[in-house]
């Protein structure tokens, strides 16, 4: 068989990690977490399949491996907390995105000093360098091992799955029911921190035991958890909540509920200017502009499967005894533009757009100030379109998120989500959208990866996925293919044969919620927007009193100009004037003493440090204007 590129015969009943360790250096087999045969991953200790023609390592800085390392990670925490909290009672403890976590009922909170507890009981253990071992249990022996232990929840859980047996890892004193696979000792795992701790519910149901959760996170080497610490400490710096109070952009106040977001001023002028752009882009691209009502029919959404497929996402009211949804997306309203006359092929395609504010139910635990909100604005468009334009208006879309992510200064790559498990419409309805998705990108030479399973539940979706200033990853663009809601609201067009034809539709986003976009923008640039979307872009500032009467016709030049400014003529020094700009992150600084006023000229202070000094009015408003055009010039737009 194949072992890492080579040919080995195999003995039956050797180990993984006998075979790779033959196959491999002594270098190599160090970094080896566990073995790939085909899509399954194994303990090192399994045994390898007898059907198995190709087996692969895979190391600890994969993909793949780390996963398994943030997971071993948490039944490693598991095992000291158990140690040393013996009254706790676990529950589930995966890894996640960016480590892992692992959910406690425990009688009191844990502290910070828990914490570090934890994390030195942990380095004992890893010290040890303790066995993971699996073994496969009938589900009765394994209720009677839990039950004996008190683990209530383990009990749950396996009854849950209705499976003869389960598998069940051990790492020293701690036994965990879970699938693996996991590294095969404690002592792999040597780079790993302790994060934090919040609440969680059991199974996420708001009406069940609230239980702690510890997040940690875990690397392959040391160097790597350091860097990844550095960039949490930075994160924490660019907090989009942290700077939307000091910018003054936005607030969440408890007293109009969570996950509702009043934007004071200058927040609410950024979303102006962001929404001012984005309708002129779709001008320019041959979009109409629609507009929807926030709450439509309960029958509009059974009739678009909305309320059997999505009904959970979704708030309710009544009217005159008669039941609405409040919006959780635009796309019914567009499709009763589109009906609302009769069309020809000549006609399409038909492009809508519409800033289109929805609500969507999202439980409070999850909630995260712009990130995760529970009412927010769409850049949402619907493009109705014939079966022959469906690549060229994918293609179109693709190219115009293109466009705008290039603007603000992000990479981007795309994956392609196919059909989840629930879902409506036909599997050939499903494989025609598909295969229209990824054929565009094909045709654009975009390279692209599989979701499986993660499309919306009418049809798949190309999510296009950015990444900021700290190499994290957010999804924002997607554009869905859908061949289920035109057939389920009867859309159709008139065709060059006289007949009626059904058409395709097209649900997109360029940057998805206008209030998340703005969250991310904000932790990419740390606050230090483009000058183009700065509320403020250049702030005038008095040395004395004496200069006040020129600084408002400074004001009133730029303003005049377009220049968005301000004035601080306060009677405060200079320094403390220029610090508190610089916190405020506006672009340009524009000093006036003694010698601008004589000289009618400013004094030009960047945001970026550059210091361009003594200017005129003009000279000083055309490098303010030149900067703000800048991106639209160097984008093409």
């Amino acid at each position: 068989m194949q072992v890492a590129g080579k040919e080995l015969e195999v003995q039956q009943g050797a180990l993984c990690g006998e075979v790779l360790k033959e196959a491999l250096s002594k270098k190599q087999f160090k970094n080896v977490v566990v073995a790939k045969c085909g899509e399954t991953l194994l303990d090192l200790t399994t045994t390898v399949p007898a059907d198995c023609t190709d087996l692969e390592p895979v190391m600890a800085d994969s993909e793949e491996g780390l996963e398994v390392i943030r997971h071993s990670t948490a039944h490693l925490m598991a095992e000291a907390v158990k140690k040393l909290y013996p009254t706790a009672k676990v529950t589930i403890g995966p890894s996640i995105a960016s480590g892992f976590y692992y959910d406690f009922d425990y009688e009191r909170p844990f502290t910070p000093e828990d914490l570090e507890a934890i994390e030195a009981e942990m380095l004992r253990r890893v010290g040890a360098n303790e066995e993971f071992t699996r073994e496969v249990l009938s589900s009765t022996d394994a209720l009677k091992k839990f039950g004996d232990m008190g683990e209530d929840y383990k009990i749950e859980l396996i009854n849950d799955l209705g499976e003869d047996t389960v598998s069940v890892y051990t790492n020293g004193e701690f036994a965990d029911l879970c699938r693996g696979p996991h590294v095969a000792r404690t002592g792999m795992l040597k780079a790993f921190k302790l994060l934090s701790v919040a609440g969680a519910y059991w199974r996420g149901d708001e009406n069940r035991q609230q239980l702690q959760r510890i997040y940690g996170t875990a690397f392959p080497d040391p160097k790597s958890l350091k860097k990844h610490l550095a960039q949490l400490e930075e994160a924490k710096k660019r907090d989009h909540r942290k700077l939307g109070t000091q910018l003054d952009l936005f607030s969440v106040n408890p007293e109009v509920g969570a996950g509702m977001t009043i934007w004071h001023p200058k927040g609410a002028l950024i979303r102006a200017i962001l929404e001012d752009f984005e309708r002129k882009e779709h001008l320019k691209r041959g979009y109409q502009f629609v507009q929807g009502p926030l709450i439509l029919k309960r029958e509009l959404w059974e009739k678009s499967g909305h309320y059997d497929n999505y009904r959970e996402n979704m708030y309710f009211t009544e009217i005159d005894e008669q039941s609405y949804g409040i919006k959780p997306m635009n796309c019914l309203s567009h499709m009763l533009v589109f009906k609302s006359r009769l069309r020809s092929y000549r006609d399409l395609p038909q492009r809508y757009f519409e800033h289109g504010v929805v609500h969507r139910h999202e439980k409070s635990g999850v909630l995260h100030g712009l990130l995760r909100v529970r009412t927010f604005t769409q850049d949402d468009a619907h493009l109705i379109c014939r079966p022959d334009q469906l690549r060229d208006e994918i293609i179109g879309v693709a190219k115009f998120v293109g466009d705008v992510m290039g603007l603000f200064g992000f990479e981007y790559e795309a994956e392609v989500s196919t059909k989840p498990e629930k879902a409506i419409g036909s599997d050939e309805d499903w494989d025609k959208a598909t295969e229209a998705l990824e054929g565009a990108l094909n045709e654009m030479g975009m390279e692209y990866t599989i979701n499986e399973g993660d499309g919306a539940f009418y049809g798949p979706k190309i999510d296009i996925i950015i990444k900021d200033a700290l190499e994290r990853r957010w999804q924002c663009a997607t554009i869905q293919c859908d061949f289920t809601l035109p057939e389920r609201f009867d859309l159709s067009y008139v065709g060059e044969d006289g007949e009626r034809h059904r058409p395709v539709m097209l649900h997109r986003v360029i940057l998805g919620s206008i209030e998340r976009f703005i969250g991310v923008l904000l932790e990419h640039t740390g606050g230090a927007l483009p000058a183009w979307l700065s509320p403020v872009q250049a702030k005038i500032l008095t040395v004395t009193d004496s200069q006040n009467e020129f600084a408002q016709k400074v004001l009133q030049f730029l303003r005049e100009k377009g220049i968005r400014a301000e004035v601080d003529d306060r009677n405060e020094k200079l320094g403390y004037k220029v610090r508190e700009a610089q916190l405020e992150k506006i672009p340009y600084m524009l000093v006036i003493g003694d010698k601008e006023v004589a000289a009618e000229s400013v004094n030009v202070r960047a945001r970026d440090g550059e210091d361009p000094g003594l200017k005129s009015l003009e000279e000083a408003a055309e490098l303010i204007s030149t900067a703000i055009d800048e991106p639209f010039k160097r984008g093409g737009m």
